[in-house]
């Protein structure tokens, strides 16, 4: 018996670290950017570390709202019929009448709530470690839904519903959708993990040297050793077994791993004199702005490779064999390459733009350019290239690996000649990225023009010297000159439309900070649902951005909305009460596997999406359900259509 009772009595404490992540989301949203949350989740951490640090692993994932690994491409896929049948089971009310709750709220938080009935509890309180492996488990399912796995998925689902008490049925089925959203970016939640593992003394001991804030050290450290490598197993076992100070040396990156696309926000400019005025004396290098494929090559000494994406976690290895097996290497063992891949004419020796080609999207919505693949025109003014092979072309920018160290700490300037001293040009298949370093408007200017005229977006200004490692920053920015579209690309403007801001992503890692790029949807008047149709970065100068974020940061919400049709893929970090309406125009539009505007009007499984769009002002005379409709969407893109191919 009393080994029963210390069984029980630990499972209430482990039951009292998940209600603790319950507590995280039923926090008011206006203090999600204090230190409230932060604290709570400081705390709980410390808690599991000093109790159960076999929890922490499944306890940092469920605070971060992930499941897996980026790479790993882990996802629960749950539908809509499926939640309903499933809530209807917990609560035992009929499913009529659960869907006719559904179409009332709208959030399936808000019906869990509702629905959930008082009951004798026969099943065990849930833990962390059962909802983080049984969620693991049923995505492992729903990768492949065969007949079986369903009705395993399905058990599964219901299962940990019926376990729930109080609150947390709502946490969970926002969980269950991946639409969970605690105001916390994952940065806050690394940061919690170093300071925890400061207070707790097995795992803190002293820094290796001299800080007067050991908390905020530890926090960044934490942050850095993500950056290079994103595994919440990796870094938790470390810091675990050898404490917080010890995880750079014991979280070795090496090649062939994802090192995760850590650039920094591009900040807009207009012209060479901005640019010098921005700088002043600070050394800085100019490079051509390619359009293409954003890539990591992974050479490793066994002589394999990878080709990783700047858009998820799938590889592109198989694509460009032929390219990359004709890289001169000479005195290379192993190396990570920050590069892009781009169409190109060989026999003319020129770029082939984006728009001449015809190219398959993958998951993420990603152009995937491959080598064997076929041009074709798509309107009489493209050049008639048609049965013509594409070959591609490896514009390399920067090394950040080379021959067992790590360079992304240095500076750019140094990155850049290791990558010159260690690769041989190659006409049409491996080209190093053209670059200028002036302090001349004019040559920059004329730098600037130069790049256009050979098929280039524009050009990337970066520092060499100071603050120039390759590294997620608070602060950091490379400027960016970027011609406007329209006088480059041969598309037609889109009409102004009027947008609903419905989400926002913390480019800058700093979750008190400005926001750096909008989910913005358009309205089904049908379906009563906004629909994402872009990600707006364009047309804000710093205090647009900090006017906006200010307005929308009272707006916040826990989770979207269940009227939210956004893909899973976004995965934003805050999410906003429709309450505004911008007026936004586009160089374009084109159809999308990832947003979702008119979805299932003109292709059954995508949406159409605004290219390079940019806000030209908030429209106060608009309600959110006064915006742009779907149909109108439809409408306009059939115009533009019909205009390209006239």
């Amino acid at each position: 018996m009393e080994g029963s009772k210390v069984v029980d009595q630990t499972l209430l404490e482990k039951h009292e670290q998940w209600i603790s992540i319950v507590r995280l989301m039923e926090k008011d949203p206006s203090t999600i950017y204090g230190q409230t949350v932060e604290d709570i989740l400081c705390n709980m951490l410390r808690t599991v570390i000093a109790t159960t640090p076999e929890d922490l692993l499944a306890t940092v994932y469920l605070a971060s709202n992930q499941i897996a690994p980026v790479h790993e491409d882990a996802e629960l896929r749950i539908d809509v019929a499926s939640m309903i049948k499933a809530v209807s089971e917990f609560s035992g009310l009929d499913v009529e009448d659960v869907q006719e709750r559904f179409d009332e709220l709208r959030c399936f938080g808000d019906l869990a709530k509702q629905c959930a009935q008082p009951t004798e509890f026969n099943s065990e309180p849930l833990t962390i470690v059962k909802v983080f492996n049984t969620l693991r488990e049923m995505a492992k399912f729903s990768q492949d839904p065969a007949e079986g796995d369903g009705v395993m998925m399905k058990d599964q689902l219901n299962s940990l519903l019926l376990a729930t008490r109080d609150c947390e049925a709502m946490y969970l089925t926002c969980l269950l959708l991946r639409s969970l959203g605690l105001g916390l970016s994952r940065f806050s939640v690394l940061y919690a993990l170093g300071q925890a593992a400061v207070y707790n003394e097995e795992h803190s001991k002293q820094p290796p040297y001299t800080t007067e804030d050991p908390f905020t050290e530890a926090g960044k450290l934490v942050w850095q050793v993500f950056s290079v490598f994103p595994v919440f197993e990796v870094i938790v076992r470390a810091l675990l077994n050898g404490g917080v100070w010890n995880l750079l040396n014991a979280c070795k990156f090496t090649p062939g791993f994802d090192l995760g696309f850590i650039h920094p926000t591009r900040y807009p400019v207009k012209s060479g004199g901005e640019i010098l005025d921005i700088f002043k004396d600070t050394p800085f290098t100019c490079e051509y702005k390619y359009d293409g494929l954003l890539a990591q090559i992974h050479y490793m000494d066994d002589g394999a490779y990878e080709i990783f994406s700047s858009r998820g976690p799938k590889t592109y290895t198989s694509q460009f064999t032929d390219v990359l097996s004709r890289l001169k290497k000479p005195s290379l063992k192993s190396c990570i390459l920050d590069c892009v891949v781009v169409p190109f004419d060989r026999a003319g020796m020129k770029i082939i733009p984006l728009e001449q080609v015809t190219l398959p999207l993958d998951r993420a919505g990603m152009k995937i350019i491959r080598s064997e693949q076929i041009l074709r025109t798509e309107s009489p003014q493209n050049v008639n290239v048609s049965d013509t092979e594409v070959d591609v072309c490896i514009f390399a920018y920067d090394m950040l690996y080379l021959n067992g160290q790590l360079l992304i700490q240095d500076s750019l300037n140094i990155r850049r000649q290791k990558l010159y001293d260690s690769f041989e040009e190659d006409p049409g298949v491996f080209k190093f990225a053209t670059t200028l370093t002036s302090t001349n408007a004019d040559e920059i200017q004329k730098f600037f023009q130069d790049s256009v005229d050979y098929g280039c977006k524009g050009i990337t200004i970066k520092t060499l010297n100071s603050d120039a490692t390759f590294e997620r920053s608070e602060k950091k920015e490379w400027l960016e000159l970027r011609k406007e579209p329209l006088a480059w690309r041969k598309v037609y403007a889109v009409d102004s439309v009027d947008l609903v801001p419905i989400a926002a992503f913390h480019y800058s890692d700093n979750p008190t900070g400005s926001y750096r790029a909008f989910v913005l949807a358009c309205y089904d008047f049908e379906k009563k649902e906004f629909q994402s149709i872009c990600i707006a970065t364009a047309g804000f100068s710093e205090a647009v951005l900090e006017e906006r974020s200010s307005s929308l940061r009272s707006k916040v919400i826990s989770f979207p909305k269940q009227n939210y049709q956004v893909d899973d893929r976004l995965m934003p970090d805050v999410w906003f009460q429709p309450t505004e309406v911008w007026e936004v125009k586009a160089i374009s539009m084109r159809i999308s596997p990832v947003q979702r505007a008119a979805i299932g009007i003109v292709d059954p499984d995508k949406g159409i999406s605004l290219d390079i769009p940019r806000l030209v002002r908030v429209r106060a005379d608009k309600k959110p359900e006064e915006a742009t409709s779907s149909v109108q969407v439809v409408e306009m893109f059939n115009r533009i259509k019909r205009k390209q191919l006239s």
